[in-house]
């Protein structure tokens, strides 16, 4: 079973999410820890990972070696890859 932990940055904008798709992406989240290979596809030409849920996007850093999952940023789909 994986960790996983949040960065600041997608803290932030969880919070200004309203509750029921901030509870969304949370659960959506949660759920990969058994299996986050399974969920989450590698970004082409990158180390991290994306997820998708709906129009919101998850990108994050696993490690196989320490069983987490690092989440770095939350956004969304048109404007999550600028910030990258």
């Amino acid at each position: 079973m994986y960790t996983v932990t949040f960065d600041t940055e997608a803290i932030e904008f969880l919070s200004k999410l309203p509750p029921k798709i901030k509870e969304r992406l949370f659960n959506k989240i949660t759920s990969t820890k058994m299996n986050p290979f399974h969920y989450f596809e590698r970004l082409t030409g990158r180390t991290d990972y994306k997820l998708r849920v709906g129009d919101y996007r998850v990108i994050a850093d696993i490690s196989q070696k320490d069983k987490t999952i690092q989440v770095t940023l939350i956004g969304y789909r048109k404007n999550i890859y600028k910030n990258l």
